[in-house]
């Protein structure tokens, strides 16, 4: 039977997209092709885990009219889900495209939460956990909830041995790398490293040398850095590897994050070498942005792809 993985989106959108050739201030502005997305880091995950063939059920928080535009759509798309519901709305978040290739975001906060929701969600999550394989967290969290519940979550997946894959920054990523229990994996980028350890991180040897010694990251099996165009760094286990990608004309850049995150998970489940785990990650993560829409690959591309990433032991 195939393995399964369960993705958290705790603030999930829905992301509007407005292409305007010119932003007027002030006045009107009419747009006549509108696109409507369902957004937040950890459905942009789960797209692609389904376009994977890979069996993926999302959860996370959701509420009001937006909250059930959002599970419209993934039914849409044949995508299982298991929210939990709160009564109030979850969030829009506008992007206008403007002018030659400007871009003018509005993102709304969302919901206002408190710790009785963040104990429900505990237990809701628990109730979800062991029927899993892996478990995805990606990306900020709503007000109101601590900056700690993802460590909590990977306490909880943790008594069900369930891994886990947290894609998060700031104050969140802090206390879970800081807690007893740790991610199975994490995936920031080096100003993220660099922000854990309140060190300027020089070049690659310094990097790895830091990965290497510091306190924070022991015990995490797996330390993906993400290097944009230049590919990523990875600490597993004791070794280090540089990943090499071809040079691409990239239409959409914006959630080939996610679709990397998408791709080490599909590697994780189906048991894949640490070397194809990370080039399956890159590949997937390069098909996104030959895209026009975001959380989106096309698979005919891939073996393609896949064979120009080139893995370097550092």
């Amino acid at each position: 039977m195939s393995k399964s993985v369960l993705t958290i989106t705790m603030n999930p959108s829905v992301d509007i997209s407005y292409p305007l050739e010119h932003l007027n201030i002030n006045t009107v502005n009419r747009v006549k092709d509108v696109s409507k997305t369902a957004g937040g880091k950890g459905l942009n995950v789960t797209r692609v885990l389904k376009q994977l063939n890979v069996p993926v059920t999302a959860s996370g928080i959701i509420g009001g009219t937006i909250g059930q535009y959002i599970t419209n759509q993934l039914d849409e798309n044949d995508i299982d889900h298991a929210f939990m519901k709160i009564n109030q709305e979850s969030r829009n978040c506008i992007a206008i495209l403007h002018d030659n290739g400007d871009q003018t975001e509005i993102l709304e906060a969302g919901p206002v939460l408190n710790s009785d929701d963040e104990n429900d969600f505990l237990d809701h999550f628990g109730a979800q956990v062991s029927g899993f394989d892996l478990v995805t967290i990606s990306g900020s969290l709503p007000q109101g909830l601590s900056a700690g519940i993802y460590s909590k979550m990977i306490g909880v997946a943790a008594r069900h041995n369930v891994p886990v894959i947290l894609d998060s920054s700031n104050v969140a990523l802090r206390l879970a790398l800081e807690s007893d229990i740790k991610p199975f994996m994490i995936k920031p980028n080096q100003d993220e490293i660099a922000q854990l350890i309140g060190q300027k991180i020089t070049d690659l040897d310094d990097l790895k040398d830091k990965l290497a010694t510091e306190e924070i990251f022991k015990g995490i099996p797996w330390v993906v850095v993400s290097l944009g165009s230049q590919g990523a760094f990875v600490k597993y286990q004791q070794s280090f590897f540089k990943v090499n990608i071809p040079k691409i004309h990239a239409i959409n850049p914006v959630g080939s994050g996610d679709s990397t995150v998408a791709g080490l998970a599909a590697g994780l489940v189906k048991d894949e070498k640490p070397e194809d785990v990370m080039k399956r990650a890159m590949t997937v993560g390069i098909l996104n942005t030959l895209q026009e829409k975001t959380g989106n690959i096309d698979i005919s591309q891939y073996k393609d792809y896949f064979e120009k990433v080139d893995i370097v032991k550092y």
